[in-house]
């Protein structure tokens, strides 16, 4: 754990930067103990209370979702506005029974 007023080599607090608790959204004043957990070059924060009931990050990355389009599997992060449109508005279906009658 490391306190919000200490100045620890790589954990700097800039005035007038605010630090959030990834787990419950709550504001970590410059006085709580916090634990910082970098990702990637992300730096994610969980406060005290947090930590101690789950220590483990959770939900930090985006799942990336690949789909068909136009014949060629992409991500839909990649695709144009109305073909993200478009795939939102895709419905799944759930056959039950088999189309031959088989």
């Amino acid at each position: 754990m490391i306190r919000s007023r200490d100045k620890t080599p790589g954990q700097k607090r800039k005035k007038m930067e605010k630090y959030i608790c990834h787990d419950c959204g709550k504001t970590i004043e410059h006085d709580e103990e916090y634990m910082p957990y970098k990702v990637g070059a992300d730096i994610y924060m969980k406060c005290k209370a947090c930590h101690q009931s789950d220590p483990v990050l959770r939900n930090f990355q985006k799942a990336e979702v690949y789909s068909r389009v136009v014949g060629y599997i992409r991500p839909v992060t990649q695709w144009n506005k109305g073909k993200q449109a478009e795939f939102g508005d895709r419905t799944e279906f759930v056959v039950s029974e088999a189309a031959c009658g088989c």
